[in-house]
């Protein structure tokens, strides 16, 4: 059945993150609060080398990759910088005015007022928390691209592995809300499989790699927010993940073969 083979790796991946989450408010009661925080800390370095790896490497590997021959290889990689800026940008900008923030923390304390206890904030940064973590990163959009159009879902299955252990640890310091993020891998993560099953396999490369700089940056963002830096809406920056597409598109279409070309 073609919806099992699609989904399969997104349903290994709400089973983890459900378990793990389940441990880790378990052993919450028994953590004293230095505790909890040094756990976030951790999580918050984890995070930044997440987004260092998609915002940094990812970039410079897809440079050298397309980068064309001669004086237009000088100018490429400032190019695709102004592509991911410029989506992170736009797809802010089109999340503040959806007031994507307000509606995911809103959504947080509706769950919470049905099904949770404690500290409504706390529920809804941890919902948010993990939802960003568990679903912006190359091995969300890799592993669904997969998923999707290969029915493989071993990239999928390794995420989840690392999800499980993320989740214990979110949840033993942010509570249940941790817990509810479960709701958000099933709608984002198969969301996207099902799309790329349908429409992904025209996706070129070179977009689908700008969408994993740009979640890089999203990424960086939860850091700063687990780590008591600065809390940024990271929610009114998630359109920016699909933007890449549309403007090489658009970049390809007025200047033909400026992105696209392979060195």
């Amino acid at each position: 059945m073609w919806v099992w083979t699609v989904l399969s790796g997104t349903v290994f991946n709400v089973i983890t993150v459900a378990v793990g989450s389940t441990v880790g408010l378990l052993l919450s009661g028994k953590l004293p609060e230095r505790y909890q925080r040094i756990v976030l800390d951790g999580l918050g370095l984890i995070t930044i080398t997440l987004g260092i790896d998609a915002a940094v490497v990812i970039m410079t590997d897809t440079v050298g990759r397309y980068r064309p021959l001669g004086a237009a290889g000088t100018t490429y990689g400032a190019k695709l910088a102004m592509i991911t800026v410029g989506s992170l940008l736009i797809g802010s900008l089109i999340g503040t005015s959806l007031r994507l923030q307000d509606r995911v923390e809103r959504l947080g304390g509706l769950i919470h007022k049905r099904f949770g206890t404690g500290d409504s904030g706390k529920f809804a940064e941890g919902f948010l928390t993990a939802s960003v973590i568990f679903c912006v990163g190359p091995l969300t959009l890799l592993g669904c691209l997969e998923n999707g159009l290969n029915g493989d879902p071993h990239l999928l299955m390794i995420k989840s592995l690392l999800d499980a252990f993320c989740s214990m640890a979110l949840a033993a310091s942010l509570g249940i809300g941790v817990l509810f993020s479960v709701l958000t891998v099933i709608g984002f993560q198969g969301s996207m499989s099902i799309a790329a099953y349908y429409i992904a396999g025209d996706l070129p490369d070179l977009s689908q790699q700008l969408m994993n700089v740009v979640g890089g940056y999203l990424l960086l963002a939860t850091a700063l927010t687990l780590l008591n830096i600065k809390r940024i809406p990271v929610a009114d920056m998630l359109p920016g993940i699909f933007i890449p597409p549309i403007a090489v598109w658009l970049v390809e279409r007025v200047w033909p073969g400026s992105l696209m070309t392979l060195g």
